[in-house]
């Protein structure tokens, strides 16, 4: 009887080649996706920009007092009941006799956006160089109001294209 070795047995085996992490795949996806990530967030930036402050606390800066124009410090409070308008220590009338009556009351139980935008340009006329505004709101109060307020305080549409009105917002709470 004849003994055969086999070509496995006489040559030892070589470890099979490991071969490399083909990563090409892996980062055709990553690319995919940064791409994907960069121009999704440039879309969002352009369309998403409100100039919002938050309060600040302590001292005025150290050019606040340099300004010799009129100083108007305009504050628009949202409520259940309507639009409070505040402006430099006195609270704009409504259109009763009651005191307590808001600015710009409800308009069919919706807030009335335009009669807003309609005050802010009056007021503007007479602070043509201010910017700045604070609104508050209920706590209990959606919050597409409160961006719709903003909307209606900081531009208009006129025929002849769109004015900036009072575009520096800062927000506040209310203390109850």
């Amino acid at each position: 009887m004849a003994f055969y070795a086999s070509r496995r047995k006489l040559h030892p085996r070589e470890e099979q080649e490991a071969g490399e992490l083909n990563i090409v795949p892996y980062l055709d996806i990553m690319m995919n996706l940064i791409m994907f990530m960069l121009l999704s967030m440039t879309a969002l930036i352009t369309l998403g920009v409100l100039n919002v402050a938050a309060p600040s606390y302590g001292a005025p800066g150290a050019g606040a007092g340099g300004d010799t124009g009129k100083k108007l410090v305009l504050t628009v409070a949202i409520s259940r009941k309507g639009f409070f308008i505040a402006a430099t220590g006195a609270v704009l009338s409504g259109t009763g006799t009651d005191p307590t009556a808001p600015t710009i009351p409800l308009k069919n139980g919706d807030f009335d956006y335009d009669a807003l935008t309609q005050k802010m340009i009056e007021i503007k006329k007479q602070f043509p160089t201010n910017t700045n505004i604070i609104l508050t709101a209920d706590s209990d109060l959606p919050y597409r109001d409160l961006v719709k307020t903003m909307d209606a305080t900081r531009e208009y549409r006129a025929p002849d294209g769109k004015h900036p009105l009072f575009f520096d917002v800062t927000l506040s709470a209310t203390v109850q």
